[in-house]
């Protein structure tokens, strides 16, 4: 049987109406075979051979047409409406729309290819899921049913949440399907009993269906994974007959009591939104004393470990710097931390934004992805949004306070470029070789330039041009409207971001090649280069008349703007990859040796380092009187601006 069961029943399928391989839909799509089905069609793992040169795979789901014209008419009402409900969502966890047509008396949906396997078959596969990951997942799904929930301009009700109806993918992250019964919702509106008996609430079997009964379905789901007690097969409303505990001893202190509360049969007695419920989940993963969890648990599962001074103990001997709190995340962390107002920002290779209160270094909220998080997210300040790219393809701006979702965007391939705010767009590459302008408060197209290689470098942006490097080498600066002025070449691929001194209105900008660039940024004409012994992958700075940057060959280097003479140079001993960040004549960056370097800015001398347990590949973040740091340690560090 095929790994992926995307919205079907699974297993092997005799019926002689199913599409056989490399059938062609629409002169667009080959059939490479089923991934499940029932009588009304099937869904199908399809190549987009729109695509010649990579093989982007979609899921099609089909729909038959029935002889009977009044079963057709109603069978292909909830097709369609299943269609424009999806064409409407932009959420992580709901599969993306692409197409919809008809062909040879079937009607055909084109989605997202979502390569995993359904909680049910995960029971049936496997002895023990773990609770963390059970509690991670619970609290992605109330996100989604929130989400879900508040859509606009009518809420949508689910009205089938269950283990065959949620995915999880390749990336161990949870996806809804199969949104064949989900409904727009209407207050005061009868509605036929619809749903799956032993996970619908008391109030669906009268026909009574409201964002509630998508709680209790979903309380219904997690006491099923958590016991393996199908509740299809058990006395209808008996949950309270299968105490947790009894069935599984690694169910933290906390989850008994979320999960009875989402049971209640009275509405009035459940979370009264989705929001209630994820926040109680967090409550009980996070918070070491709701969750009746020990502090080393409570760092394992990320959150606050320290919010005071820290210990030699668990750090190791830090000289004079301890960090005021730490925050460990799940994965590495490979971009930098940014803030604003009472928050904290970092993306993580464990596929998630965090969120943590500035002062406290308390979780206060995470948004999850499909893939990892490798780049710095930005403020639109105006607009109150926080942005970055993922691996997942999708660029996406969340409020900030919420980290609800206000849009996304869609690339081509993985977005490793840190974007660029300015004169209300926001600018960013994709490894789908394009440089992106959209406008930053609502998310709509501007324009793209094609630069024929992954573009992974951040843009800079002035009064006039964006100026951005890509991984064939090429420099370009780019008019405001997307219009290429100028180009410079280097030797090899350009990741670093340029800077730009705006007052004398000279670019600098490093390369794979181990050469500084300085180039006139109205016309790109080289003025002169520095060579380093290693490839340069650390953005430049400027302090009075000096660029610093680092450079892998081990060393971070002062130079004259002028003259290119080399002024000074300090030996990390190991490459230094992070884009450093100056302050009152001091300079902050990180080393893959896993310390954050205070050097003067006049002399290149240190002034004090920090050891963290593991490489420092992105620029520190300094707000106020701390400076933030994260570490391929997976943890975001909070110190104190010292002399």
């Amino acid at each position: 049987m095929p790994e992926t069961t995307q919205f079907g029943d699974g297993g092997e399928f005799a019926d002689e109406r199913a599409l056989k391989p490399n059938t062609i839909l629409i002169n667009r799509y080959r059939v490479l075979g089923t991934l499940g089905g029932g009588g009304q069609g099937h869904v199908y793992q399809c190549r987009d051979l729109n695509f010649p040169d990579a093989k982007r795979l979609v899921a099609i789901k089909e729909m038959h047409y029935p002889g009977d014209p009044s079963i057709r008419t109603s069978t292909m009402a909830t097709f369609q409406r299943e269609a424009n409900i999806l064409a409407t969502l932009a959420h992580p966890a709901i599969p993306k729309i692409f197409d919809f047509f008809d062909q040879n008396n079937r009607a055909y949906l084109v989605m997202e290819y979502i390569n995993g396997n359904d909680l049910e078959e995960l029971l049936t596969k496997t002895r023990e899921l773990p609770m963390d990951k059970i509690l991670e997942w619970a609290i992605d799904l109330c996100d989604v049913l929130y989400y879900l929930h508040n859509h606009q301009p009518e809420p949508i009700i689910f009205r089938d949440i269950k283990p065959a109806n949620i995915m999880v993918d390749s990336l161990g992250k949870v996806r809804l399907i199969d949104f064949g019964i989900a409904k727009v919702f209407v207050r005061d509106v009868k509605n036929t009993m619809i749903g799956t008996e032993g996970y619908s609430a008391p109030e669906q079997y009268k026909g009574d269906v409201n964002p509630l009964s998508d709680i209790y379905s979903l309380g219904a789901t997690l006491h099923h994974v958590i016991t393996r007690k199908d509740p299809r097969l058990e006395p209808p409303f008996s949950f309270n007959e299968r105490i947790l505990k009894d069935h599984n001893e690694g169910v933290p202190i906390g989850l008994q009591e979320v999960i009875n509360r989402a049971l209640e049969m009275e509405p009035t007695g459940r979370f009264q939104n989705a929001l209630e419920m994820k926040e109680a989940l967090q409550n009980v993963r996070f918070g070491a004393k709701t969750a009746g969890l020990n502090p080393t648990n409570a760092a394992k599962d990320g959150g606050a470990q320290q919010t005071g001074p820290v210990g030699t103990d668990f750090f190791g001997d830090l000289g004079a710097i301890e960090p005021r709190w730490t925050f460990k995340t799940e994965d590495e962390i490979r971009g930098g931390p940014t803030a604003f107002r009472d928050l904290a920002f970092v993306g993580s290779y464990d596929t998630n934004v965090w969120a943590i209160e500035r002062e406290t270094g308390e979780f206060r909220w995470k948004y999850p992805t499909n893939a990892g998080i490798a780049v710095t997210p930005v403020v639109d300040e105006g607009n109150r949004l926080v942005m970055f790219g993922s691996e997942d393809y999708t660029f996406t701006a969340l409020e900030y306070n919420t980290g609800r979702i206000s849009w996304t965007y869609s690339t081509g391939d993985r977005i490793r470029s840190t974007a660029r705010v300015a004169h209300d767009h926001v600018f960013f590459g994709s490894d789908d070789g394009r440089v992106y302008a959209l406008v930053s408060g609502n998310g709509r197209y501007l324009w793209e330039y094609d630069m024929g290689a992954p573009v992974r470098s951040r843009p800079f942006v002035t009064r006039d041009l964006i100026i951005v490097g890509s991984e064939n080498g090429e420099v370009i600066g780019l008019e405001l409207s997307g219009q290429r002025k100028w180009s410079l070449r280097t030797r090899r691929g350009v990741n670093a971001a340029p800077f730009v001194d705006e007052v004398e209105g000279i670019c600098y900008v490093g390369s794979f090649d181990g050469y500084m660039y300085a180039v006139d940024a109205s016309t790109g004409y080289s003025m002169w280069r520095f060579r380093t012994g290693g490839p340069i992958i650390s953005s430049a700075a400027l302090v009075r008349d000096l660029v610093v940057f680092g450079s892998a060959d081990g060393n971070f280097y002062g130079i004259n703007a002028e003259s290119a003479k080399e002024k000074w140079r300090f030996s990390a001993g190991k490459p230094i990859v992070s884009s450093p960040i100056v302050r009152d004549e001091k300079i902050y960056f990180g080393g893959t040796d896993g310390n954050l370097y205070c050097i003067e800015a006049k002399t290149g001398k240190e002034v004090w380092n920090f050891k963290t347990e593991d490489s420092i590949t992105s620029a520190p973040y300094i707000v106020e009187n701390m400076i933030l740091v994260g570490s391929m340690d997976r943890t975001l560090y909070a110190l104190p601006l010292v002399d």
